[in-house]
């Protein structure tokens, strides 16, 4: 899955946990399903970052 992809689906849950249109089991499922989503986003956020300070530090 791709970055957008994943702040997508992210975006989708936020909206359903606000909604209040999950009941407990769903939500249980649904906070972790965007927990393994944000650190997939912050693992592509650094490994971008890094990249980025490579390619400017070897200039």
């Amino acid at each position: 899955m791709n970055y957008e992809k994943a702040i997508t689906e992210l975006e989708a849950i936020v909206d359903r946990m606000e909604q209040g249109s999950l009941d407990l089991d769903s939500l249980t499922a649904e906070l972790k399903r965007a927990q393994s989503l944000i650190k997939l986003c912050r693992s592509r956020i650094k490994k971008t970052d890094d990249e980025i300070a490579k390619l400017l530090s070897d200039e």
